[in-house]
């Protein structure tokens, strides 16, 4: 079977970037470059003199706790979210002032006008039927000169309105779409090396292990900051981080690598480091960053793993997260937490259940126990930070990722329930679900928590 655009590459599902929303803060800063960029290329700069931002359905919701923005003022300046400095980002938008400017891509295009105006909040509208899209539109004088409407589908992913069927750039023609399909094409080898086979079809070899190699220095470098960084979060909760703390206890009573109380630390620390909007790989969303790299760096860190262990974790997961996201969703506003941190414990556990040597068969088993127990999961963030609960979310689904892969490989890939049907059934729950758990903060932990 050939199937356009399944298997994403792992160099973009796991993408660097800044916290603390995928879809809220890099995507949209992602859809502000591709437009003035769009504008630049048309030659269309000298004539813009005005830019509006409408942020629609749960863009324009939780906007200003995600800091969107931010990252839509940081879009039109020309930065990348992989390459910027965090702090060239956050606080962006409530320094500018009425007739305040942003300066176009490239630096030297000149300046438009951009106030506070004109950043328009429509939690209640939604284009193209998606729950994450924003409109940008240039004007000289009153005139209209150029519009465009994106929609951040999860991930950091964006589509511009009307090619929602548009392949990745990072996509291949897949021999595969669904699990089932995806053991049929490993008789004969793993699943690690399937994906490997396609990144090198894409990048060529030595691009495609010197970008996984860069992700996880990426990964490491924020669990390493977490640990070691203590204050206070950003927004009006005031919730103290807890990983640095916690890291000092552990090592205090010299507690055994092996113990999941450091999996817990490492999850929290790379989300506290995401919720603070710093340097994070999405994994495959920001609110679920923690998972798969907390797995990975407890599994290396009390067996002494190394590259190959590496590689074999993250290609594995970007297998099965790429199966997931073509066939349900990683979108918290369109499936719920289920559709992210489900997700991303399906992801981690397929990937250690592949480094402890599970066959494919154990390795669906996995990242099928894994998302069945987080079916109907809510995204109901408190204050529209992703804090509460999403940060002591991430280190109890990372132990539960760690728990599937055991259970799976003490059996030998026999099971009732396949990965295919826990897709589809969290697709279906993702669609029933009221909108009001759906990165809204309109219902849930989000309306009954009493902020003093």
């Amino acid at each position: 079977m050939s199937t356009t655009g399944v298997y994403v590459s792992a160099l973009e599902f796991f993408s660097i970037g800044i916290g603390p929303s995928s879809s809220h803060t890099v995507g949209p800063m992602r859809a502000a470059h591709t437009f003035g960029g769009e504008l630049s290329a048309a030659g269309l700069t000298a004539s813009v003199d005005r830019i509006r931002c409408n942020l629609h359905g749960s863009l324009a919701a939780t906007g200003i706790g995600h800091c969107t923005p931010d990252a839509v003022i940081a879009g039109l300046r020309g930065l990348d979210p992989e390459t910027c400095e965090p702090t060239d980002v956050h606080g962006r938008w409530a320094e500018l002032s009425d007739g305040g400017s942003v300066m176009l891509v490239g630096g030297s295009l000149g300046h438009v006008v951009f106030t506070h105006e004109d950043m328009v909040f429509e939690p209640l509208v939604r284009r193209h039927g998606h729950p994450n899209s924003m409109t940008l539109t240039a004007f000289s004088g009153r005139e209209i000169v150029c519009t465009s409407t994106y929609l951040s589908i999860g991930g950091g992913f964006v589509l511009r309105a009307g090619t929602e069927t548009q392949a990745s750039a990072h996509s291949i023609n897949s021999r595969y779409r669904t699990a089932k399909e995806l053991l049929a094409e490993c008789d004969s080898g793993t699943i690690a090396e399937l994906a490997l086979s396609d990144e090198i079809a894409m990048h060529g070899k030595d691009r495609a292990f010197t970008g996984i190699d860069a992700i996880w220095s990426a990964m490491r470098a924020c669990i390493e900051r977490g640990t070691q960084t203590e204050g206070v979060l950003p927004g009006r909760l005031g919730v103290r981080r807890r990983a640095r703390s916690a890291n000092i206890q552990l090592e205090q009573r010299n507690c055994d690598p092996f113990s999941r109380e450091w999996l817990t630390v490492y999850a929290m620390a790379v989300n506290e480091e995401n919720a603070a909007g710093g340097r994070v790989v999405t994994a495959p969303t920001n609110g679920a960053a923690g998972i798969v790299p907390a797995v990975l760096y407890h599994h290396i860190r009390a067996t002494g793993a190394g590259a190959h262990d590496v590689r074999t974790f993250l290609l594995t997961a970007a297998a099965i997260g790429s199966i997931i996201k073509a066939n349900a969703s990683i979108s918290g506003a369109e499936a719920g937490c289920q559709g992210e941190v489900g997700a991303a414990c399906a992801m981690a556990a397929a990937g250690l259940c592949a480094v402890m040597g599970g066959s494919p068969r154990q390795i669906e088993n996995a990242a099928e126990i894994a998302m069945e127990h987080h079916l109907g999961l809510t995204c109901d963030p408190v204050g529209g930070l992703v804090q509460i609960p999403c940060i002591e979310r991430n280190a109890v689904a990372a132990s539960t990722a760690v728990t599937a892969a055991q259970l799976a490989y003490l059996g030998d890939g026999t099971h009732v329930v396949s990965l295919d049907t826990v897709i589809e059934t969290m697709r279906q729950t993702g669609n029933d679900m009221s909108v009001r758990y759906k990165e809204t903060s309109e219902g849930g932990l989000a309306v009954n928590v009493v902020e003093c």
